[in-house]
């Protein structure tokens, strides 16, 4: 893996995962790049309330840092994540409620977690290089970009536990066709990197030593850009999917517009005309 210096802002975490670096790691490539890498390894990278919770705020905390141009997110152990943490979940079936309002608690801060994602100015890349499942599988869909490693491996298996993954379903839905994601869905079978790239699941599937490296090019590549004109893209391509096809065409020029304003819009033609870098203000 590429040299990775240490975030400015730690996670936080229980003291027990604290003595162990946390659940979560936190680290930088070359000053730009967020590296939030999942390390629950023994448990399978399962998303725990913990884990959720440490997420969420380094995704804040990175989309806030201006000097933060990209996230990428990747995993320790063979696994990117088998979901959520079912152990977790059943050993509060013995509450007075029988587990109703930590399962609540749990979907509601995964699911503010997957919006966050979305919402963040910055792109988030997973960088897959073991086998993404359930709540996993829905983290890799809501990136905005990701990496697989070729013998990675995507599904949402709920439907063989009776615990449909409904959750996950919404991330997967909105990146896979439909017919390819209710197959995933109601058989709940294992799809191949290879038919991920094929559905749209993930961009590119390549050797396993491959996947960090990948990904933090094109962290790179996208950090070479004005931060302000990904940000509105992003934003834009969000929001513009959910809407009517002239509704999106007014909004998207509405966007367009607003970005000519901007100084970088500016930077960038005059850049292009002259036929010389452009000096990005992210202004």
């Amino acid at each position: 893996m590429p040299a990775l210096d240490n975030m400015q802002h730690p996670s936080p975490a229980s003291n027990a995962a604290n003595a162990s670096g946390g659940v979560l790691l936190r680290a930088r490539h070359d000053g730009a790049i967020a590296v939030l890498t999942l390390n629950r390894p023994q448990q399978r990278n399962a998303l725990s309330l913990e884990l959720i919770a440490d997420m969420h705020a380094a995704i804040i905390d990175s989309g806030k840092d201006t000097t933060v141009a990209a996230i990428v997110i990747s995993a320790n152990g063979p696994v990117f994540s088998a979901g959520h943490d079912l152990k977790e979940l059943t050993a509060h079936r013995a509450d007075a409620d029988g587990g109703r309002a930590f399962f609540a608690q749990t979907m509601d801060a995964c699911s503010a977690l997957m919006q966050a994602i979305v919402a963040c100015p910055k792109p988030v890349i997973a960088a897959v290089e073991g086998t993404a499942t359930a709540a996993g599988c829905q983290l890799v869909a809501t990136c905005d970009l990701a990496i697989a490693a070729e013998g990675a491996e995507f599904g949402t298996p709920g439907v063989n536990i009776g615990l449909f993954c409904s959750t996950p379903m919404v991330a997967l839905s909105r990146n896979v066709p439909r017919k390819q994601a209710m197959e995933m869905l109601l058989l709940g079978e294992t799809m191949t990197a290879v038919d991920a790239v094929r559905y749209g699941l993930v961009n590119h599937a390549v050797p396993k030593d491959r996947v960090m490296p990948d990904a933090l090019d094109m962290a790179e590549r996208i950090a070479a850009k004005s931060k302000m004109t990904v940000a509105i893209g992003k934003a834009a391509f969000y929001r513009q999917t959910e809407l009517p096809l002239g509704d999106a065409y007014a909004y998207a020029a509405e966007v367009m517009v607003d970005n000519m304003m901007r100084a970088d819009a500016n930077e960038g033609i005059c850049a292009f005309i002259g036929k010389r870098p452009p000096l990005w203000s992210d202004q």
